[in-house]
């Protein structure tokens, strides 16, 4: 019987190719086989981080979402397309890795950190041998470009996704010493009226693009309000104990 091939889940960093792991590079240089997610009709911000490491030979499996922001991710129908969607994908790369061929999953940022990639390996874990390789996230590409530190002595950090009710918002915000929000797009106005209410608007900032080309750093209070890029992360930093 054949081996199974291994299937590798590559995280490669927060957007400079600079700042992905020599294993990363190694994994991605090997394998014959690579997988990315994108939209539809795009190129696909994973496969171009990873793209001057690819093998000229490799055989691609685009992943492209049936869905992104045209139903609310609550609903039922919304569900049932995306799990589809990752069933589907999760059939292609069993087979390939039942055929003996490892495979590289391309992950932006760190495959277990609000990844897609933890949706195929839900479904795979159990069947194929899988590798997860980590990286540094968004949110530390973030905090780094501030120049300042994020946490000092025993500060507490709190990562939350902008997705949330404003008053869960809100309720957390006040709860922690130090703060990164995740997925701002549509939610910015929430976001920065929950931070008002809790009293760390004023300490906050935004980086869009974090380590990648046109990053920005703004304190928040000098941004407009409206939806916001993608790529977009707010920091508040921490200010405990120190020599």
């Amino acid at each position: 019987m054949t081996a199974q091939g291994i299937i590798y889940g590559i995280g490669l960093g927060p957007g400079d190719p600079d700042l992905m792991s020599v294993k990363a590079r190694r994994v991605l240089e090997r394998v014959d086989h690579l997988a990315y997610f994108r939209k539809r009709g795009a190129k696909g911000h994973a496969r171009s981080i990873a793209a001057a490491f690819m093998k000229k030979s490799v055989s691609e499996f685009a992943m492209e979402y049936p869905i992104t922001t045209e139903l609310p991710p609550d609903s039922a129908p919304y569900r049932e397309s995306l799990a589809a969607f990752y069933n589907e994908s999760a059939a292609h790369l069993r087979a390939l890795s039942n055929q003996g061929h490892e495979v590289g999953i391309l992950c932006e940022g760190d495959p277990f950190f609000y990844g897609s990639f933890m949706h195929l390996y839900e479904r795979l874990k159990d069947s194929q041998p899988i590798e997860v390789i980590p990286a540094i996230t968004g949110m530390s590409a973030a905090w780094t470009a501030t120049g300042q530190p994020i946490t000092w002595g025993d500060d507490v950090l709190t990562v939350l996704a902008g997705t949330l009710p404003e008053e869960d918002l809100c309720r957390h915000i006040k709860a922690t010493d130090a703060l990164v929000v995740m997925k701002i797009g549509g939610n910015f106005d929430k976001i920065c009226q929950a931070l008002k209410d809790a009293g760390k608007y004023e300490r906050a900032w935004m980086v869009e693009f974090a380590s990648m080309e046109g990053q920005r750093i703004l304190k928040l209070s000098d941004v407009s309000e409206g939806r916001k890029p993608y790529f977009s992360i707010i920091v508040v930093h921490g200010e405990g104990r120190r020599p």
